[in-house]
């Protein structure tokens, strides 16, 4: 499987368990390797061949700019659902991180990998779109 990649998208989201977090958005960095076959964009050197990052860039920003979740790992979650189901990706690798979060650390994030079946599987699943709750002193 070949990989297209996407490295350093900067985007602002509402993010955190905190009340002074949720107040103001704040920056996220996503990183992404798209899992695809580019060998007909190899042999034949044509748009229609290539996997369109473009529009599936655009939807992961606006996503990620109307989104409100708790966790970085949510709303990992959800860009790899925009790429795998939206989008047809058959698999990704989802890396956001939090810049600031930690005293002390440059940032904070987490990096998940799924399967086009792995995002079809959770879309089915009675917890998908639920609310996620953390009391404080989890985190």
């Amino acid at each position: 499987m070949d990989l297209i990649e996407i490295e350093g998208l900067r985007l602002r989201c509402v993010i955190g368990v905190r009340a002074e977090e949720r107040r103001d958005r704040c920056d996220v960095v996503i990183d992404l390797a798209v899992g695809t076959d580019i060998a007909a964009a190899v042999n034949h050197d044509t748009v229609e061949a290539v996997w369109n990052y473009r529009t599936a860039t655009k939807a992961i920003i606006s996503l990620v700019e109307q989104s409100q979740f708790y966790t970085v790992e949510r709303l990992a979650g959800e860009i790899a659902r925009v790429v795998l189901v939206e989008h047809g990706a058959p698999f990704v690798r989802v890396r956001v991180r939090k810049p600031g979060a930690l005293r002390f650390a440059d940032t904070v994030g987490v990096s998940i990998e799924r399967s086009r079946a792995d995002a079809l599987a959770r879309t089915d699943s009675p917890e998908h779109g639920a609310a996620v709750r953390v009391d404080k002193g989890q985190r």
